[in-house]
């Protein structure tokens, strides 16, 4: 038997755009059009929640008090708005204060791979900024050149981390990622270039061993 929702059943919010359901359920708050929102982004919210915060336990309780969020702000969603933009933005503002009332900042998953734009391969962070480098950081191991990273991404600004995380974990595109950070594109693309700028002025200094 199918189950249905008002006269809509189940299977027909299969077939709803993600920007009509939220739309549904802004109007009628019906449960189970809620239900088909997170079942539809709760296996990449969460492993984007994992990446950006580094604690599974942490992005288990931020994904929860971002669909909490979903559900207390659904009158502010406007027809016409793209959701996935507005899914994320909440849910980066919500890891953002979990990592402040930690003290911590985000973590950065170095297996993940940098989306391909304008037809680039894609390619591990890592191995882009030791790509045809004969640098200090081409000449530590791979662990450590890991460390590195991780560590040098901590030191950047947080609106630079910041853009750096969401291009790098979900391959977001600029205008996502604007709509995200209500910023405009230009400032996300610039926003990238100096990350990485700065990043690849890390890896030309001198190198100092992790342990020094």
């Amino acid at each position: 038997m199918v189950k249905t929702v008002g006269s809509q059943s189940a299977e027909d919010l299969g077939q709803l755009a993600d920007e009509e359901l939220m739309c549904r359920y802004r109007d009628d708050g019906h449960a189970d059009v809620f239900t088909e929102i997170v079942h539809r982004y709760e296996r990449e919210l969460y492993r984007y929640l994992v990446r950006y915060l580094g604690d599974a336990s942490l992005a288990e309780d931020v994904f929860q008090s971002t669909f909490l969020q979903v559900h207390l702000k659904r009158g502010l969603f406007e027809k016409g708005r793209p959701f996935r933009p507005w899914l994320y933005s909440i849910a980066t503002h919500q890891a953002v204060d979990a990592l402040r009332k930690a003290g911590r900042h985000p973590a950065v998953s170095l297996d993940q791979r940098v989306g391909g734009r304008g037809g680039a391969e894609a390619s591990n962070l890592v191995d882009l900024l030791v790509a045809d480098q004969e640098g200090p950081l081409a000449d530590l191991e791979e662990a450590e050149r890991r460390q590195w990273v991780r560590d040098s991404i901590a030191k950047l600004p947080d609106s630079l981390r910041q853009t750096l995380i969401l291009a790098y974990y979900q391959d977001l595109k600029y205008r996502e990622i604007a709509e995200i950070l209500k910023i405009p594109v230009g400032t996300v693309k610039s926003r990238l270039h100096a990350a990485l700028e700065k990043l690849e002025s890390m890896a030309r200094t001198p190198a100092r061993r992790l342990d020094e």
